[in-house]
């Protein structure tokens, strides 16, 4: 499967690492770029996908696209129309519309100019996030799993693994989280492990004695996750040619890293569909909105598909927490660690870890692609 279609001709697989002459445009910034207004939402390749995995028609695949890209825009409007008294928001597939909470005393009619849906809630979206930094800054025992703002319960939602909910260290993790604000407790029965596997065949790279994948070529490199890097500096291509080293790299608290291109390898603006789908131009880095669709790519489990559930969602790993992260309901598996996480043709992010697998399901977090931009002062590679 790594040389499926022209354009990988001779390329490493699992994302590629190449610079295409005739493929490259303004390149996005960190601060992420809308997909052009004139673009086709999809190909016909990544619509059968969804089709496949969310069981639509073709024509409801490409109008939840179309509802998708509308709603990422509708957005950053909506939020500044909200101001102070924004409570989060949300896409809802069934009605193809963009929900946003507000406190009282929003104007409710700018909100609403916007193209979105108004909800009334009690807490604004600082108030949540302020709690949940407060909850971020204790220490958590190994039998609290994750825990986010979760916009739609407007509160905070703490997740316990359920052999766990009466251990000592656990209860008093959980009073303190309860001062923290408006927090409820779920009881959960996964608890969320990193992707990172041992040595294996496929199309990986390899750093150490693990293999990850590789999530979006920057200028210069590539991104990836944070606990990819095993400090040896060496990474190696999926034919076991040096490819560089990382460069920067944190884990946890964080789950990024990216690492330098050279020795022969170079990067293009694609994502590998495995021959799911075909492979899919990377042309900015606009986030999309909680309730979207979003498909993942990584050298173990290759193509998923799913729909995004949460943002800013801090998961407690057994290395210790990790923040700012985005839930999934896409299945993955180890050796998928640093994959891409795309929505249509805008990179959202990096495989970070998550439970289950793709035969019986789970969940998957990301590290977001722009915060990783942010923090390196790095450039995505756009088509």
């Amino acid at each position: 499967m790594r040389r499926t279609t022209a354009l990988r001709t001779a390329l490493p697989a699992f994302l590629l690492l190449g610079t295409w002459a005739t493929a490259s445009t303004q390149p996005a910034t960190a601060a992420g770029s809308p997909a052009p207004s004139t673009e086709v939402p999809a190909s016909a390749s990544l619509l059968s996908a969804m089709q496949h995995d969310f069981g639509l028609t073709k024509s409801q695949a490409e109008a939840r696209l179309a509802a998708e890209k509308t709603a990422t825009a509708v957005e950053r409007k909506a939020k500044r129309a909200a101001g102070s008294s924004y409570g989060g928001s949300w896409f809802d597939a069934d009605s193809g519309k963009l929900t946003v909470a507000v406190t009282r005393g929003a104007d409710t009619d700018a909100v609403r100019a916007t193209g979105a849906t108004v909800r009334l809630v009690k807490h604004s979206a600082r108030q949540l996030d302020a709690a949940k930094a407060r909850i971020d800054a204790l220490s958590a025992p190994t039998g609290v799993s994750n825990w986010y703002v979760d916009t739609k319960a407007n509160k905070v939602v703490v997740d316990v693994v359920t052999a766990h909910r009466n251990d000592n260290d656990v209860r008093t993790f959980l009073a303190r989280a309860r001062k923290a604000g408006p927090v409820t407790v779920q009881q959960t029965t996964k608890t969320p492990r990193t992707l990172a596997a041992g040595t294996v065949g496929g199309d990986p790279y390899y750093t150490g004695n693990v293999r990850c994948s590789i999530g979006f070529s920057v200028y210069g490199g590539f991104v990836s996750a944070g606990h990819c890097d095993q400090h040896t500096g060496a990474v190696y291509g999926w034919d076991n040619s040096y490819i560089g080293s990382f460069q920067g790299s944190s884990f946890p608290d964080n789950d990024y890293s990216w690492v330098n291109v050279g020795s022969g390898w170079w990067t293009v603006p694609v994502v590998l569909g495995w021959g799911t789908v075909s492979d899919q131009l990377v042309r900015g880095s606009a986030e999309a909105p909680v309730g979207a669709s979003i498909c993942r790519s990584g050298s173990t489990s290759h193509w998923h598909c799913g729909t995004v559930l949460a943002k800013n969602e801090t998961v407690n790993y057994s290395q210790g927490a990790v923040h700012e992260m985005t839930k999934t309901n896409v299945c993955a598996e180890p050796g998928d660690s640093g994959g891409s996480f795309i929505s249509g043709d805008q990179a959202q992010g990096v495989t970070s870890g998550g439970w289950g697998d793709c035969a019986s399901g789970g969940e998957t977090w990301y590290q977001p692609i722009n915060e990783i931009l942010n923090r390196y002062g790095l450039t995505l590679h756009t088509a």
